[in-house]
């Protein structure tokens, strides 16, 4: 999930991470804590070490310190501002001093915490999708046109997705409004892709990646040898119905393209994702997409000096975004996880360096974004309705469900496919499946609610999308990774809502009425 993947998860966030509701960043630790001088200070005010590797690192600030002291703070231990964000307290800086992380929390009264956001030095950049794209050929396209009926796209004969959460029927009565955008945080969308370019935003998209927002035209793109992932979530959310090839599930409302992953790995970083949380309020963005988890931890624990400052830098970022009006949409991953069990072995982080296997609570290490609070988790489903074999689940941590795709849920379409089909880079179409094809469902879902309902507020629109889910039940069997149905032994129910599908599936067609 750090990486673009078919998947993402989430869990409830312990009391001890709730960020105040008017600051969105913890209050600072002891008012009496030593001033600026005291010998904490006095010990980075030698020439810092400059011999390590050069890492990113956030900085949150207390809720009294000023930005403009912790950059002063910042160079006297060695590092480099690349941005700052005044409104949450985060500072975003470089640095090859081995020591700067260290030299900055011993200024408890300036800092609450401090980390890098990557373990491997600075390079010249996941997602959350299983397996790989499989891309449509002319002749399958010529099979699916040749099925459309009056009013369908020529490719949606094989879109099952779209009739699983009656989006078709939506579209008879309202395709959302231009007054609404959906921002894909992602690796870069084609905003040129025919189906595409009637709704893209322009002014409202960037590439984050680094940090800070470059608005050139075009920086928003995939690069040339980057990822198809971010494409394919915006047909998914937004692909027009203008006869050339798929429809998404919000299809008059705007997308735009808030690229966040790094070139040549695809990975997302703490940083770029601040970025992209704070570029979609700052910008009237209402709804955001995240299919993927941020590098290079799958999960995020508290105990860890580096990991505590990543969770806190974006649950501020995703905080104030929310009060802004962003509702953020997240997948639940693709590992197959209980996010409500005690214990999850993590054998894939860090995922820039050599992994480090562990034992995890997900209870109190955090899947980010998708288990921060306030975002809507989102786990996956085939054709027949089932959890898909590769989707995340947990009771009290999924919120709702949507189609992402199962490739033993065979559906009866022409090309009999059971992944989502969805728009590609340089104007082709093809199929994948995950998670993340199923966050961008909801975010459509949300992206209809926000158009009939203009005034609701993030929580008002969460609250919508749960109440108008469609109730499913624990299955008694689903299919496993190898294509067998085995029993669904891990599917609890409680409050009303279920481990594997949360409130249950997501309804287009409620959403427009």
């Amino acid at each position: 999930m750090a990486h673009l993947g078919p998947g993402r998860r989430r869990i409830a966030v312990p009391v001890g991470l709730a960020l105040t509701a008017s600051l969105a960043f913890l209050p600072s630790v002891a008012a009496s804590a030593a001033p600026l001088g005291n010998t904490a200070d006095t010990a980075v005010a030698a020439k810092p070490d400059t011999t390590g590797p050069k890492l990113s690192y956030v900085a949150n600030l207390t809720t009294y310190a000023s930005v403009k002291a912790a950059k002063k703070a910042v160079e006297r231990a060695g590092g480099t501002v690349v941005t700052s964000y005044e409104q949450i307290g985060v500072v975003v800086a470089h640095s090859q001093n081995p020591d700067f992380a260290k030299q900055l929390r011993a200024q408890r009264s300036l800092f609450v915490s401090v980390g890098a956001t990557r373990t491997a030095p600075l390079q010249t950049v996941a997602t959350t999708e299983e397996g790989t794209t499989q891309k449509l050929s002319a002749a399958d396209a010529a099979k699916a046109a040749a099925k459309a009926t009056d009013g369908q796209e020529p490719l949606e004969p094989n879109q099952w997705d779209l009739r699983a959460i009656k989006a078709d029927q939506a579209h008879k009565i309202n395709d959302g409004s231009r007054n609404v955008t959906v921002g894909v945080i992602d690796t870069g969308v084609d905003d040129t892709h025919p189906d595409l370019a009637p709704n893209f935003s322009k002014g409202q998209s960037a590439n984050c990646v680094g940090g800070v927002a470059d608005t050139t035209d075009g920086a928003w793109r995939p690069y040339p040898d980057g990822s198809d992932h971010g494409t394919h979530v915006a047909g998914t959310i937004a692909a027009a119905r203008n006869g050339i090839g798929v429809a998404g599930v919000a299809p008059g409302v705007q997308v735009a393209a808030i690229k966040v992953s790094e070139p040549g790995t695809s990975l997302f970083f703490t940083e770029a994702v601040v970025c992209g949380f704070m570029f979609a309020a700052e910008k009237g963005i209402e709804v955001t997409n995240n299919s993927y988890y941020v590098d290079p931890w799958l999960y995020n624990c508290k105990a860890d000096d580096d990991q505590k400052a990543l969770v806190e830098a974006l649950g501020r970022a995703t905080k104030y975004a929310e009060r802004k009006g962003v509702l953020s949409v997240a997948s639940a991953g693709n590992s197959n996880h209980d996010l409500a069990s005690n214990a999850i072995v993590d054998d894939t982080s860090p995922d820039d360096a050599t992994p480090v296997p562990r034992t995890i609570d997900p209870h109190v290490c955090l899947d980010i974004p998708t288990q921060l609070p306030g975002v809507v988790t989102v786990s996956a489903t085939g054709d027949q309705g089932l959890r898909s074999y590769y989707s995340s689940f947990g009771l009290g941590v999924v919120d709702v469900a949507a189609p992402g795709g199962d490739k033993w849920q065979v559906p009866a379409t022409p090309d009999a496919n059971g992944r989502v089909l969805s728009t590609l880079p340089g104007g082709g179409y093809g199929y994948k499946q995950g998670t993340s094809m199923a966050g961008p469902h909801v975010a459509g879902v949300a992206a209809l609610l926000k158009s009939a309902h203009p005034k609701a507020t993030p929580s008002q629109l969460q609250a919508m999308l749960k109440a108008q889910a469609t109730k499913v039940a624990c299955p008694e069997k689903i299919y496993d990774a190898a294509g067998a149905l085995v029993d669904a032994a891990t599917c609890q129910s409680k409050w009303g809502q279920t481990g594997y599908y949360g409130y249950g599936v997501v309804d287009a067609l409620k959403a427009v009425k």
